[in-house]
């Protein structure tokens, strides 16, 4: 997916950033990126910052990876391990910035029921875990981490009637800390779902079905 489909009305969920004064950071996706309502794995996906595709970095939350990006069609909530900006004339994932290097902290939006930061269905329920690494996090070897160059695309194309098994079976959902990112692995603990006659294999996670390459664990398409 190639066109950013941010909501705008997502721009009323973040706060603390009216104010002129804020340095504004340009950053870039390294992979196609969900962006979503609120700054964790349960908030819905509201778009997608494309692989290579850029937005302006308005914040980040204190202690977190869990950043804000505003873009022409709207803003939202990204996780930073998959954003490139320029630092000290060196382009840095985000989340292995340089200590120094200002970026703004921002609050999260508040929970309600109309609220557009509203988790998914009301769910609250406890991060049973975290996404191993991916395509750029692994990459980082410090806080002066340097992305060469940005990884893109999916592995797989599945045919049609993958995706209508998947879509009518539905899992259990399971939540883990991070993003859902091609490349990106998954704990033991994520039991994986068989697809008949094909040779990866399926989760409902974050919020969207996925498809798993069953030996390595790693994410090889995601579905949306």
């Amino acid at each position: 997916m190639k066109s950013t489909l941010l909501l705008p009305a997502v721009a009323g969920a973040i706060l603390s950033m009216s104010t002129p004064s804020i340095a504004e950071t340009a950053v870039a996706a390294a992979t196609d990126l969900n962006v979503r309502a609120g700054p964790g794995p349960q908030y819905p996906v509201v778009g997608v910052l494309a692989a290579g595709q850029s937005a302006v970095l308005r914040g980040c939350l204190a202690n977190s990876k869990w950043c804000t990006i505003a873009e022409a069609g709207g803003e939202g909530w990204v996780y930073s391990d998959y954003l490139v900006g320029d630092f000290g004339g060196q382009k840095v994932v985000l989340s292995a910035r340089p200590a120094d290097s200002a970026v703004t902290v921002v609050e999260a939006p508040k929970r309600g029921g109309g609220d557009t930061g509203a988790v998914l269905g009301g769910v609250t329920g406890a991060i049973a875990g975290a996404v191993i690494g991916g395509p750029v996090g692994a990459a980082v070897g410090g806080a002066g981490g340097v992305i060469a160059g940005g990884t893109a695309g999916t592995v797989i194309d599945p045919p049609g009637q993958v995706r209508t098994y998947v879509q009518a079976n539905q899992t259990e959902p399971v939540y883990l800390d991070g993003e859902v990112v091609v490349g990106a692995g998954l704990p033991e603990t994520v039991q994986l779902a068989e697809i008949p006659d094909y040779e990866y294999r399926y989760v409902y996670l974050n919020g969207q079905p996925v498809l798993v390459e069953p030996a390595s664990r790693r994410i090889v398409y995601v579905m949306r």
